[in-house]
This record gives structure tokens, C-alpha cells and sequence, in this order.
């Protein structure tokens, strides 16, 4: 399946007893409303209705608020120049890759545009891995010759750092329609071609209709439970031989395109803190678990700093682990392949690579 998808203090020496909540007092799983899906071709969609678990929701709250944490710390490090080059980060879309991830399996085949990072947690990496990738360490998920936008995992081809190249979208609209291919195109449209709006760019946003022949939906893409419903739709079409189906995620990013762009030249502060207040996909699903007494306030607290921990912890092991050494410059061209020489900065330099 192709996706383009805590502790108190008592003065006196007096001792506090706080009796701690056991699992039995949690609701162990509650049924929440969803937006309902436009449809394209279609004549039912997603439910409108999904059934959230305790350990579901605990999950995706952690999942999501590692990428936040990591995200905001990929920020800092590049502002102090120790991530390099370009890097776009995945703040604001993270109900997208955890919800996508939640309506399908890992042995489904995902590959990505450049912003990648999200993903490649989702797809098995680690923050260390990641962080590591991002400052161009050997402990990097690529071996630190990958960079932000080329992170790869099992079933996961990568980011991919040229815009559009992820296929000549009609063509393959068409290609893969005559062949009933079971193929989940899915845009994640955060409102902004880089600098420009949707509504400045297109004569038409309503991108889930763009396959013309091919079914679409368009789905809240700040809601994880959104995401996942039509995601398990989407992947249930396509596994039943009725060929590819379209996705429009409808989310936001709260950084620029790049870290090259601030960001507020096209946009308001204004407009980002009212997304923040209204629709943050975290904010959201902590909410939900807070009101039907799925978690309780300190649990959720206790993930946030194990979650920042571990974020520090890879932040200090891709700022302190080795470069990759320059006879490793040449390796891992091809897969199961013995080696081969590769010139160098010029014809006399010879380089030998390692499959």
C-alpha cells in the first residue's frame, strides 16, 4: 500500500498521603463524534463515530507529542547552526502521520515528500536516529549522509527533497486507476505552497476531487481520530480491488516551509495562535481523555517530561556523536552489490564503495 501518502512538599516535616488512582478507575474505552468526510465518488465514507481506547489514546498522545518535542528542538539546533542545510519540520501535522499510521500496518509500503520526520518515527525510527540524522552523525538513520529530507526505514522510502518528484501526479492518477492499483494518494494540504495560499495558488482546493476518476475524501486532518477512520476506509477500498483512493488531510503547519522562512511574511501571528488555541491536534485528543477520565492530568504530565527527557537525550547524542568518516562517503550506492570504484573530486581520485 503506497502512501503519499509529581511530587508534593508539606513545610513542618508534616507528611501528605495522596491516594493514587488505580487502572479500574479509568474508563477503559468512550465512542467520540467525528467530522464527517466529503465524499468524491463515493456514496459512503467514514463513520462518523470512533471508538477510542485507553491504551490507544495514551499511545498516540505520546507518539504525538515526541514529534512536537522533537520538532521544536530540531528548531533550536539549527538556530544555533548545528543542524544544517535545508530542514522542514512537522509541528501542527502530527495527527496526520500518527493517524495514518493507527488505520493501517507496517507491513504496508509508505513513501513521502520532504517532510519527513514524523513518518520516519512512525515507521520505526528513533529520536536518536533522527536527531542524529538531522546534524549529519554516523548514528544518523541515513549514517548521516541523508540530511532532514532523505530518512528511509523498513516499508518507508523516504522523504524526497525535490518537490513533485514523487510521482508525475496525473500520469500516475491514470496509471493507477486502468490497473486497479491499491494505491492511497493522500495530500496533506497545510493551507500554504511554501509562501503562497491555497486560495492564491488554486483555482480549485478541493484537492480530494483532483484524481477526477478516482474516488477522494476529504478529512479534518487535526483530528487523529478523523485521520485513522478514513485512513481504515481508505486502505479497506483499495484492499477489496477497487483500486486507488484519494485523501485530502486538511491541517496546518505552525512553522514555516523551511527554517529558512519565518514564516509571518504571508501569514499572521494572529491566524497560528488561533489554530493553536482551536484545533491543535494534541490539545484535542488530551482534552477528549481528560473529559471521559481516560488519564488523569498527572499521567499526562508524567509522559510530557519522560517525553522531554528522551528528546534531550537524543539531542545530546546527535550533538556528540562522530561524523561519518570520509572513506564511508561512497558506501551503501547500491544494495547487495559488491563494491565498485566511484571518482572522486576529479578523475585521478578513486573511491571504493561498500555495498
Amino acid at each position: 500500500m503506497f502512501l503519499l501518502i509529581f511530587c508534593l512538599v508539606c513545610s513542618q516535616g508534616s507528611r501528605v498521603v495522596v491516594s493514587a488512582r488505580t487502572y479500574a478507575d479509568f474508563t477503559p474505552q468512550a465512542t467520540f463524534d467525528i467530522k464527517k468526510c466529503d465524499l468524491h465518488k463515493l456514496e459512503e465514507g467514514p463513520p462518523v463515530q470512533a471508538v477510542l481506547t485507553r491504551e490507544e489514546g495514551l499511545q498516540y498522545y505520546r507518539t504525538m507529542q515526541i514529534m512536537r518535542r522533537m520538532e521544536l528542538k530540531a528548531d533550536q539546533l539549527y538556530k544555533q547552526k548545528i543542524i544544517r542545510g535545508f530542514c522542514h519540520l512537522y509541528d501542527g501535522q502530527e495527527a496526520c502521520a500518527v493517524g495514518i499510521e493507527a488505520g493501517i500496518n507496517l507491513t504496508d509500503h509508505l513513501i513521502t515528500a520532504y517532510r519527513a520526520h514524523g513518518y520516519t518515527l512512525t515507521r520505526g525510527g528513533t529520536v536518536r536516529e533522527i536527531m542524529a540524522e538531522l546534524t549529519g552523525r554516523r548514528g544518523g538513520i541515513a549514517k548521516g549522509k541523508g540530511g532532514s529530507m532523505h530518512m528511509y526505514a523498513k516499508n518507508f522510502y523516504g522523504g524526497n527533497g525535490i518537490v513533485g518528484a514523487q510521482g508525475q501526479i496525473f500520469e500516475t492518477y491514470n496509471m493507477a486507476s486502468l490497473w486497479k492499483l491499491p494505491c492511497i494518494f493522500i495530500c496533506e494540504n497545510n493551507r500554504y505552497g511554501m509562501g503562497t495560499s491555497v486560495e492564491r495558488a488554486a483555482a480549485s482546493t478541493d484537492y480530494y476531487k483532483r484524481g477526477d476518476f478516482i474516488p477522494g475524501l476529504r478529512v479534518d486532518g487535526m483530528d487523529i481520530l478523523c485521520v485513522r477512520e478514513a485512513t481504515k476506509f481508505a486502505a479497506d477500498h483499495c484492499r477489496s480491488g477497487k483500486g486507488p483512493i484519494i485523501m485530502e488531510l486538511q491541517t496546518y503547519r505552525y512553522h514555516g516551509h523551511s527554517m529558512s522562512d519565518p514564516g509571518i511574511s504571508y501569514r499572521t501571528r494572529e491566524e497560528i495562535q488561533e489554530v493553536r488555541s482551536k484545533s491543535d491536534p494534541i490539545s484535542m485528543l488530551k482534552d477528549r481523555m481528560l473529559n471521559n477520565n481516560m488519564a488523569s492530568v498527572e499521567e499526562l504530565k508524567e509522559i510530557d517530561v519522560e517525553v522531554r527527557k528522551e528528546i534531550e537525550d537524543a539531542a545530546q547524542f546527535a550533538t556528540t556523536d562522530p561524523e561519518p568518516p570520509l572513506e564511508d562517503l561512497c558506501n551503501h550506492i547500491f544494495h547487495n552489490e559488491p563494491p565498485l570504484e566511484v571518482r572522486g573530486t576529479n578523475p585521478w581520485v578513486k573511491l571504493k564503495s561498500v555495498s
